[in-house]
């Protein structure tokens, strides 16, 4: 082993502290390797319930915790804030943009995912994912801000913009945000606004595609489709957006006002194909070894979201965390080898357990490949799996606690609207007189 100083040289640089980064990270703590783990954000984010988040079910410090908490306890790990924008693999050196460089010995890129706009980053402003806490802050600002709007406003074609919401993309985070829009604008009139009927609100769920859920098997979709038709989910399949601006997006030639879009239409990798000066393949994904190396570059690691890796019969892994853990742990497990000296000649494999949505409450479905689960079951099944992929138990204690409050009460308390984003996407005309003759209440 190597006897650098960990201040000035780290054996293995691990990029990004999602979920393949950090279980790497894990998985090399207290091995005797010296590590530095690198990310431009000082926390790690549980991004399956970040949906919870714009939809006020939970606040975004139960689903994120400070990356040198989570890595404290390992002495042989450091933490550093920093955004990478090369990599100099013949000089085997990180380059940051501050003009610093970190030298490595191996190298693990594990930087994740970005929502893919298909050319048309334009629209990202008045349409943002879900990968960011704030995004997710923005999202809830913008869908509590309409609903009190709604409830000043006088004129009818104001009140129709405010209260339509727009989720582009049928996969699981457009039908969980879809699902769960729907249910706080029908809890929230119930009990909170007095001026606003139910049957105002309209919730779009917009695919491309034939049906929603396509990862899914048939059956499981048509649950989902059905389930989110019942809760009042307008379901649009066939279906491409060709413009968004400000106060509307356009199908077609069918232009539909809102103020509130949500996009989860698709995912790109991150650019680390760019940095490494090799050409990406499905969704800029880089191919890598069976071993998760990249080829030709033994010493360089790529897993999660960022790495093309295949099964046993050559279909590409999909982009989900229980993925991205299983690389991290595997090439953790390989590097503690190469220390010892030891040869390490498994391939990667994937165990799959199990693809999961939620749709609504006591609504969930789960896909484990031989067999499904759908309803109350999954629902809880759903619950459960997501308690225990949190990264600590204060954070289990406090999702499950919120959970559970907000299953009997039917309240979210979370419903904070952040005057700090402002103006900024104040996109609506101004209530025509909110104040004077207020539209009669009703449900």
């Amino acid at each position: 082993m190597s006897t650098h100083d960990p201040y000035t040289h780290s054996q293995v640089v691990i990029i990004g502290a999602g979920f393949a980064g950090l279980a790497c990270a894990k998985g090399l703590g207290k091995s005797g390797i010296t590590v530095t783990v690198v990310d431009r954000r000082n926390h790690n984010l549980f991004q399956p319930l970040l949906y919870q988040v714009a939809t006020a079910a939970l606040s975004p410090a139960d689903i994120a915790e400070p990356v040198r908490r989570t890595l404290g306890r390992y002495d042989n790990i450091r933490v550093l804030l920093g955004e990478v924008v090369g990599i100099d693999s013949t000089g085997h050196r990180v380059l940051l943009k501050d003009g610093t460089s970190l030298p490595y010995d191996d190298l693990v890129i594990a930087t994740g995912s970005e929502y893919n706009y298909f050319g048309n980053d334009g629209w990202k402003p008045f349409a943002p994912g879900l990968k960011t806490i704030h995004e997710a802050r923005l999202i809830r600002h913008r869908l509590l801000s309409a609903f009190e709007r709604a409830e000043r406003a006088t004129d009818p074609a104001i009140r129709k913009r405010l209260l339509t919401f727009a989720i582009i993309g049928g996969g699981p985070t457009g039908v969980e945000m879809a699902g769960a829009i729907s249910e706080l604008a029908r809890q929230m009139i119930h009990h909170d606004f007095k001026a606003i009927n139910k049957n105002e609100v309209d919730v779009l769920l917009i695919e491309a595609g034939p049906r929603i859920l396509a990862a899914f098997p048939e059956k499981l979709a048509a649950y989902a489709h059905a389930y989110l038709t019942d809760i009042g989910v307008r379901v649009l399949t066939g279906r491409s957006v060709t413009k968004i601006d400000a106060d509307s997006l356009s199908l077609g030639d069918e232009r539909i006002e809102t103020i509130c879009i949500v996009w989860g239409a698709g995912v790109r990798a991150s650019p680390a194909a760019r940095w490494l000066g090799v050409e990406g393949g499905q969704q800029g994904r880089i191919p890598v070894e069976p071993d998760l190396s990249l080829p030709g570059h033994p010493d360089i690691a790529v897993i999660g979201d960022t790495a093309l890796a295949t099964d046993e019969d050559g279909k590409p892994l999909p982009a989900l965390a229980q993925v991205a853990k299983q690389q991290g742990e595997y090439v953790a497990d390989r590097l503690r080898h190469k220390l010892t000296g030891r040869t390490h000649t498994a391939p990667f494999r994937f165990h799959n357990r199990g693809n999961t949505a939620v749709i609504g409450r006591n609504a969930a479905i789960f896909d484990f490949g031989s067999w499904t689960l759908k309803g109350r079951m999954a629902w809880f099944l759903w619950a459960l799996v997501h308690v225990y992929l949190l990264v600590n138990f204060e954070k289990r204690l406090l999702v499950s606690i919120q959970w559970i409050t907000r299953y009997f009460t039917r309240q979210r308390s979370a419903r904070l609207i952040d005057e700090n984003h402002g103006r900024d996407d104040d996109t609506s005309d101004p209530p025509d007189k909110p104040f004077e003759n207020p539209p009669a209440a009703g449900r």
